[in-house]
């Protein structure tokens, strides 16, 4: 099969390798119809990920056709169309039994494009299939679907849930690519009483405001007014940079939330001289996707309308074009860039 091979950092190349076969009875192979590059990927070609081997085949999100599984396969058969979590869960550990399974301590957790090989392939080992695919609605569409694979249930649950937003909540999110904007969609559905949207990007703070935003704009006096006033309720970091994050602890009112969702590749600076007595609760996470079900729904029975945080296609053999695009998303306003099988 063909797919993309990462030989270190700044280096990957599309090219021939072995067809996955089931190694372990919870096995699926799928044929990959849809996939989608993430910004865990450039952290990885930037040698952020250094647990992230040369040889291996990037990608963890993925929508596909399921052509074989192992024998303790039971949810899922050959035939069937289903989306492939970004995160693998065992089902049986005491993570995953509380639903925490981006902590699952055997096997599972974050593996598909960073210890095993990943979905930016024309074939995909799917470890524990039977906790770690959802079938796909026929009259969803797949780049819609790709969407429930990470982007929206980390948005969702480390973002938006983690920060208990609530109706009447002023929301800032600092950060407005796809994370940050699938925190703008999915926050709406706890009618808060407004969501600002920070970027340095024009175009993104264009697509913030499409997507829901009641205001977006660059870090300025809407910001500062908020910084010395009341504050907001819940600030939200998407952007994974140590400036956002000190934006947020600006921000965030007395007794707020600062649920950062971010990536941090370097240090951030917590300045508790300045927050000691503010009474402010931060969180981080990583994705457990135990709320794509839900959003499966919500998607498919049209409350979430998820379709323009998807920006660029492109055919699967095109996927340097597509990394281009994407490492360029702030100046192009790229969101998602999806990828089809041809």
């Amino acid at each position: 099969m063909r797919a993309l091979v990462y030989h270190g950092p700044g280096q990957t190349s599309w090219d021939t390798v072995p067809d996955p076969v089931i190694e372990d009875p919870t096995d699926a192979i799928l044929r990959v119809d849809t996939t989608t590059i993430c910004g865990t990927d450039l952290h990885i070609l930037s040698g952020e990920l250094p647990e992230v081997k040369p040889g291996t085949v990037l990608g963890h999100e993925a929508v596909g056709e399921v052509l074989e599984v192992g024998r303790e396969v039971h949810s899922i058969r050959p035939g069937e169309h289903v989306i492939v979590s970004s995160v693998s869960a065992c089902g049986h550990c005491q993570f995953c039994r509380d639903n925490m399974y981006g902590q699952c301590r055997s096997g599972g957790g974050w593996i598909l494009g960073n210890l095993i090989n990943g979905t930016q392939a024309e074939f995909v080992r799917v470890p524990f299939a039977d906790y770690s695919t959802h079938r796909q609605p026929g009259a969803l569409a797949l780049q819609d679907a790709v969407l429930l694979a990470e982007v929206l249930p980390t948005a969702y649950e480390v973002g938006v849930r983690n920060a208990h937003v609530a109706p009447g909540d002023t929301v800032v999110v600092v950060g407005a690519g796809p994370i940050g904007l699938a925190a703008v969609i999915t926050a709406r559905i706890y009618s808060p009483r407004r969501i600002i949207a920070v970027d340095l990007s024009s175009p993104r703070l264009e697509a913030a405001t499409r997507l829901g935003a009641d205001s977006a704009e660059l870090p300025g006096r809407l910001i500062a007014d908020l910084a010395e006033g009341p504050g907001a309720d819940v600030a939200i970091e998407a952007a994974g940079d140590p400036d956002s994050f000190i934006l947020c602890t600006r921000v965030v009112r007395p007794g707020g939330h600062i649920a950062n969702i971010g990536m941090h590749g370097k240090p951030a600076m917590l300045h508790l001289e300045a927050l000691w007595r503010k009474n402010v609760t931060i969180s981080t996470g990583q994705v457990d996707t135990s709320s794509t079900p839900w959003l499966l729904d919500l998607v498919t029975s049209g409350r979430l309308q998820i379709s323009q945080l998807v920006t660029h296609t492109f055919g699967l053999d095109r996927i340097a074009d597509a990394y281009e695009v994407f490492s360029q998303g702030t100046h192009s306003g790229a969101l998602k860039v999806v990828l089809h099988r041809e």
